[in-house]
């Protein structure tokens, strides 16, 4: 279960240089490479929990401006130590809400996004609050460039089955749909696994993933 009230961690992350403020959010629809200070692609992983796998993936490519997207400031906050600990200079933190993530990112700003073992919302009259729902994907189509791709993860059969299910309905279609990534030699290239992703694997539960585009 995900802590969510550490004492003290909105204001670590309010003072922190590896966050971008909640009050200037607004002001961020078509700014990010000035953000960065260059023209390198954005990528964005949404529901980012403490950051492993976007720092990874910053550490890998530095030519690649990253952007983790996370709710809860306790779990943020441990991302943040991560980068005190190893500090990234194409990584960015925003604590927010997916459902605004129009708000912040201009059209066609994001390269690529990623969603990996997202909340399942395992009850139906909660299935619009899923990130892979057609409701989202609906806001992804905003932000994402023409030609971009989102990658999703998961070991939830439900929620994976849910998500393939919506694609069609959404206007989205399949590079890549495997319900067992790990036996996949050649999607596995260059994986970088999530603590999650490491845990259930570790288990003997497959791990689903898709990669998808308009």
């Amino acid at each position: 279960m995900r802590l969510r009230n550490i004492t003290g961690s909105r204001e670590v992350i309010a003072d922190s240089r590896f966050v971008i403020p909640e009050g200037k959010l607004e002001q961020c629809p078509g700014t990010f490479h000035e953000i960065f200070g260059n023209d390198h692609p954005v990528h964005i992983e949404i529901g980012m929990g403490k950051g492993r796998f976007i720092h990874t993936m910053a550490k890998l490519h530095p030519e690649i401006n990253y952007i983790g997207i996370e709710k809860y400031s306790s779990v943020l906050l441990r991302a943040i130590q991560k980068m005190e600990e190893e500090e990234l200079p194409n990584l960015k933190f925003i604590r927010m809400d997916a459902e605004d993530i129009t708000k912040v990112f201009g059209k066609g700003e994001v390269d690529q996004i990623y969603l990996n073992f997202s909340d399942p919302w395992p009850k139906d009259r909660h299935a619009k609050r899923r990130l892979p729902s057609r409701q989202f994907l609906a806001r992804y189509d905003v932000i994402l460039r023409e030609g971009g791709r989102l990658e999703f993860k998961t070991d939830n059969r439900d929620l994976f089955d849910f998500a393939v299910e919506e694609l069609e309905p959404a206007g989205w279609k399949a590079d890549v749909i495997t319900y067992d990534l790990h036996a996949d030699a050649t999607l596995m290239e260059g994986n970088v696994m999530t603590e999650y992703e490491e845990k259930f694997s570790s288990m003997g539960n497959p791990i689903c993933k898709y990669v998808i585009y308009r």
